[in-house]
C-alpha cells in the first residue's frame, strides 16, 4: 500500500499561481503512474494530469489543463508536484494525489486505488 500526502493548497487569484506537492511512503515498486485529481463542489472527480513514476516519467493532462498545469516527480525523494499556472475561477476544487498500479490507464480515474487526503484550492480576487 501507498500513502499520499498533500500541501501547498490554499487561495489564488485568476491568472496566478500555485504548486501543490504529494510525498509518497510505502510500497512504490508496483506503481505505474501518480496522478493528480480534483472535485469541485456538486461535481464530479476529474483527471487532471499524471506522470508514470518509473519508466521516464511519461505524462499525461486533461484538456482542461494542457499548456497551464505541469506534472513532476522525484521518485527517488518519493515527490510529485503539480505547477498551477495561469489558474482560472474554474480550476477551484479539492486536489487529491493518487497512485494507479494499471499500466497505461494513467488517465482514467477509476484506476487509482491509492488516495491522498486532498489539498484544497480556492481562486478568487
Amino acid at each position: 500500500q501507498v500513502q499520499l500526502v498533500e500541501s501547498g493548497g490554499g487561495m489564488v487569484q485568476p491568472g496566478g499561481s500555485l504548486r501543490l506537492s504529494c510525498a509518497v511512503s510505502g510500497v512504490t515498486g508496483s506503481i505505474y503512474a501518480l496522478g493528480w485529481l480534483r472535485q469541485a463542489p456538486g461535481k464530479e472527480r476529474e483527471f487532471v494530469a499524471a506522470i508514470s513514476w518509473w519508466d521516464g516519467g511519461v505524462t499525461y493532462y486533461a484538456d482542461s489543463v494542457k499548456d497551464r498545469f505541469t506534472i513532476s516527480r522525484n521518485n527517488v525523494n518519493q515527490m510529485v508536484w503539480l505547477q498551477m499556472n495561469r489558474v482560472k475561477p474554474e480550476d477551484a476544487a479539492t486536489y487529491y494525489c493518487a497512485a494507479t498500479r494499471e499500466y497505461n490507464r494513467a488517465a482514467d480515474l477509476h484506476s487509482y486505488g491509492d488516495w491522498g487526503q486532498g489539498t484544497q484550492v480556492t481562486v478568487s480576487t
